[in-house]
């Protein structure tokens, strides 16, 4: 992927030298934050909240960092894709006569206060429409290449795009509305997470269509490594790798490995938002 020298966001917050005091979760917390962590990028508003009813400190402390080399690249790495996606969906919104309201994105170490409640490292890079952030710790990304085999910079931004996606469905109320609904059908709860999270894919695709036809920033397996990033986190086959062999559809929240897959490509392939509408199609 082709990104060093590309214009970097100035909606970056670095939080890696800030540590929360005092977080005690207690037990329904980490049984919260593990069932997160089995499938990474569940919208913390549905669920971080739960855990602020557990008296948690919000006091921080700053604490000097010696960031290494890997680390300072990284930060701009991903400065540089958000800085993309800003460029990409103000495009995309100017054409639908609206104006887009850029997120921030917040890089931290371990353990960081959301207004959506406390977030761990453990849970994954998570968006929280309380304060329209993205939330991620840059040590998932070693998560990605070593546990979950996905390895690549297009991966990686693969992963930012995806919590933009949410983004973009908090502003369009696209999120607001699937909340409303899962209130009101708690049966219906997942299968209309799985909806919102395949299109969260397919925004993600929509993203790298717009960039490459714009700056040409992909080479010879970037879209592979997209794909991968998307299989490699799909619901069945993290339940597998969890559940030793065992996989309930039911319990499915983000997709199958397939689905993920077959609709970050349709947004990829395709460029257009209308393309996305998985709340209109009877078979993902």
């Amino acid at each position: 992927m082709l990104w060093k020298g590309q214009r970097q966001s100035q909606n970056v917050e670095d939080r890696r030298g800030m540590r929360v005091g005092g977080v005690g979760l207690g037990v329904g917390g980490v049984v919260v934050l593990a069932l997160v962590a089995l499938l990474f990028g569940v919208d913390p508003g549905t669920v971080l909240q739960e855990v602020t009813t557990l008296n948690v400190p919000t006091g921080s402390t700053t604490e000097p960092v010696e960031l290494s080399e890997e680390d300072r690249e990284l930060g701009q790495f991903v400065s540089v894709v958000l800085a993309d996606t800003e460029d990409a969906w103000h495009a995309l919104f100017r054409q639908m006569n609206l104006s887009y309201r850029e997120p921030t994105l917040v890089l931290f170490t371990g353990v960081v206060q959301s207004a959506c409640g406390m977030g761990q490292a453990a849970a994954g890079p998570f968006y929280c429409p309380g304060d329209q952030k993205l939330y991620i710790d840059l040590a998932f990304y070693r998560e990605l290449r070593e546990r979950f085999q996905a390895p690549g910079d297009f991966a990686q931004a693969y992963v930012i795009a995806h919590e933009v996606g949410h983004h973009v469905q908090n502003l369009l109320g696209i999120a607001g509305k699937v909340q409303e609904a899962q209130r009101a059908n708690a049966g219906q709860a997942n299968a209309l997470s799985v909806r919102l999270e395949l299109q969260a894919d397919c925004y993600a695709g929509v993203w790298a269509n717009h960039t490459q036809r714009t700056k040409q920033i992909l080479e010879a397996g970037d879209v592979e490594e997209g794909l991968n990033a998307a299989s490699a986190i799909g619901d069945d086959r993290l339940m597998r790798q969890a559940r030793g062999g065992y996989v309930s559809p039911d319990s499915f929240t983000h997709g199958s490995s397939a689905q993920r897959v077959s609709w970050f490509k349709r947004g990829l392939t395709s460029g257009d938002l209308r393309d996305c509408d998985t709340f209109a199609v009877t078979r993902l």
